[in-house]
């Protein structure tokens, strides 16, 4: 079934949060910040890509990871440039490493990114798991956690090999692309980094100090998880997105205990919880309302819900893109929420003279 209807579908003020909603749509040249109802109060025009995403900066830049030229390694997912624009969509910023994928973050002094790396065929025959002849073209590659200063030199980097092959093997459901496939890399407030990779199907905290991997967690209910991030109560909330599930394939919400490795809270689709599914990817946050923001990437959908599951907002993005590889389509490989208080809102709205929420 094809997505006909858009916007905001359904909204229960006096459940839901107000605020501003930041999105880039999947394979589209532009970043979109939205207001309440849904409508775009302030946009970037940057440059496409498939798992490209973006965030606001205290200082009320956006800070995008977007497609370059030259890319190389899974070609499907590899981003390759990361630049912070601001307001006026001027380039402040700006770094290309034909490699990176996924996920970046900006840092005070540079950025730090996850990166395929070129391997050996001895090096790939070793890599264990995964499904049979899953192979990308020339691959499976390998995976880096670099770090680069503000002048673009590489000042750390980390290889997942350090895990182990013996120990981490790739999910038995997972594509052969390469090992690790991080979607997330997560800046922790202690300096160590909280990752996702999703064909690992793991979850860890590397400590860049130590090069040590400090904490994981695996639970096959994560079937390809994305978004992994610290809570204020100190929990872990992923999108488990369930494509590694043998049947009935569905996604959830979850929200981990990092010391008992318990699911405290999830969301699951109340009706027909086969409703709710995103195979490659989503993310959720949590809103200081207490209710969680929900990112359905594959229909394009963000809804919110609250404690008890129940959907109290319910928006559609009307922003569809034509791909050249999967035609008209409205992806959001992630969403962020911003109050119109907070930092990044206040800066924006001083350099703009954004609309009030």
């Amino acid at each position: 079934m094809r997505i006909r209807n858009t916007g905001v579908m359904y909204d229960d003020p006096s459940q839901s949060t107000p605020g501003y909603m930041l999105i880039r749509p999947v394979d589209g040249d532009n970043s979109f910040l939205l207001g309440p109802d849904g409508n775009v109060a302030h946009e970037w025009h940057t440059t496409n890509g498939m798992t490209n995403w973006c965030y606001l900066l205290p200082n009320g830049n956006l800070f995008s990871n977007e497609r370059c030229e030259n890319r190389k390694g899974v070609a499907l997912t590899v981003s390759g440039r990361m630049s912070e624009y601001a307001p006026d969509g001027s380039i402040v910023w700006r770094h290309e490493d034909p490699y990176q994928h996924h996920d970046a973050r900006r840092l005070p002094n540079g950025a730090i990114y996850a990166a395929f790396t070129e391997l050996s065929d001895a090096q790939k025959d070793a890599i264990p798991g995964g499904a049979p002849n899953t192979h990308s073209e020339g691959g499976p590659f390998g995976e880096v956690i670099r770090q680069v200063d503000e002048n673009g030199a590489i000042v750390w980097e980390w290889d997942f090999f350090s895990l182990g092959l013996d120990t981490h093997p790739l999910h038995r459901n997972a594509n052969k692309w390469s090992y690790g496939h991080t979607n997330t890399i997560f800046p922790l407030d202690d300096g160590t980094y909280l990752i996702s990779s999703k064909n690992l199907n793991l979850l860890f905290i590397l400590d860049p100090a130590t090069n040590a991997v400090t904490w994981e967690y695996q639970n096959d209910e994560m079937s390809g998880q994305h978004d992994a991030q610290l809570l204020d109560n100190g929990n872990i909330l992923i999108f488990a997105n369930g494509v590694y599930n043998s049947d009935l394939h569905h996604s959830q919400v979850m929200e981990i205990d990092p010391k008992s490795k318990e699911i405290v809270w999830r969301y699951v689709a109340k009706d027909d919880f086969t409703s709710f599914f995103s195979p490659h990817m989503g993310g959720a946050q949590r809103l200081p309302s207490g209710n969680t923001l929900i990112c359905e990437g594959n229909k394009g959908c963000i809804f919110e819900v609250n404690a008890n599951n129940d959907v109290v907002r319910e928006f559609v993005s009307p922003h569809f893109v034509a791909s050249e590889q999967f035609g008209q389509i409205n992806w959001l490989f992630r969403c962020r929420w911003y109050a119109e208080d907070s930092p990044e809102i206040i800066a924006l709205k001083a350099k703009t003279g954004l609309n009030k929420a």
